[in-house]
Order: C-alpha cells, then structure tokens, then sequence
C-alpha cells in the first residue's frame, strides 16, 4: 500500500516537473530562435564545403577554416599519386625489357630470365592499380571530411546540456551504483 502511494507521488511529481518544463521550453524557444537568428546556420554550407573540396582538394578544409588539414590532404592524396607513378614507371621498364627481349634486343635486365620478367611486370601492374584506388579514395575522404565538418560547425555544442556518470552509495546495502545524469540549464 505504501509502496503505490510513493509510485503514484513520484509519478505526480513527474507530471508537474514536466508542465513546468514545458511552460519554460516555450520562453526558451524564443532564445533558441534569437540565437539561430544571430549564428545565422546556414543549410548549405555542408554542400558548400563538399563541392569546393571536389573541384580542389584542401579547398573545402579552407572554407570551413580548418587550415591545419589542408597539408594533410595535400600530403596524402601526394603520397598516393607518386606510388602510382613510381609503380607505373616500374611497370613499363619491365614491359619494354620483355618486349625487346622478345625482338631479340638487348634490354637493363639481362640478369633476369623471361619469367621473373613477367613477374615483375604483374607486381608493378597490381601496385600501380591499388595505388590509384587509394589515391581516388583518399580523394573522397576529403570531399567527406569537408561535407562532415561542415554539419558539425552547425551542431549546438555548449554547457548548456551535459552528461556525467555518477557513483551513488546505497545506504542499504552499503555498496556503489553506478548512475547518469543528464543537465540541462537554461
């Protein structure tokens, strides 16, 4: 019998917070469209900052003023065009060798027999197509990586709204609980 009357009090009590809260969200809505109105959040900023990353990579870190990844895209998307064009210089003198050795011209590679050649060519060939897939996804990253942080300038982060995990004692059994509260100040 006790047990349904605190039930019912902390369902009562419940209900009253959330009346209140609901009667001050309203007050806050009023802020909350001031501010969007004052950061003016632009819709198409992520769009923006995609497109611009795609016609120049680095050019989408830059409107969204991140210039400290700009060396990184340069850097990766660099590291994965020089492979390609290392790999593929490889390639083609295994090519070439191969092919004068077959016309019966003297070629760099004498050391080597027609099959390691070949084996050389295949190498080079796979490296230099895994070297252009990198290099085209490295490209995409960068185009997502400036379309992300785009949407995640717009995301309200403040103090406003927290959450904390919290160790509460239990007095009857004398142990540690853990809990979560969430704040939220207005």
């Amino acid at each position: 019998m006790i047990r349904g009357i605190y039930i019912a009090l902390f369902f009562l009590f419940l209900g009253t917070n959330s009346a209140l809260a609901q009667e001050e969200l309203r007050i806050d809505n009023l802020k909350v469209q001031d501010t969007v109105k004052k950061n003016s959040i632009n819709p198409l900023a992520p769009s923006k900052a995609a497109f611009y990353s795609a016609i120049l990579p680095g050019l989408g870190q830059a409107y969204n003023k991140k210039y400290w990844k700009i060396p990184i895209v340069y850097a990766a998307i660099g590291t994965g065009v020089y492979a390609y064009t290392w790999n593929n210089q490889k390639y083609n003198e295994f090519r070439n060798a191969y092919k004068n050795r077959l016309a019966g011209l003297p070629d760099d590679f004498q050391f080597l027999d027609d099959e390691r050649l070949i084996q050389g060519q295949k190498f080079y060939q796979k490296n230099r197509d895994l070297s252009a897939i990198v290099t085209v996804v490295l490209y995409i990253l960068n185009i997502v990586d400036a379309n992300v942080d785009a949407h995640l300038m717009q995301f309200n982060v403040n103090n406003d709204l927290s959450m904390r995990p919290n160790m509460l004692q239990d007095d009857i059994y004398n142990r540690q609980n853990l809990a979560i509260s969430f704040t939220y100040n207005f």
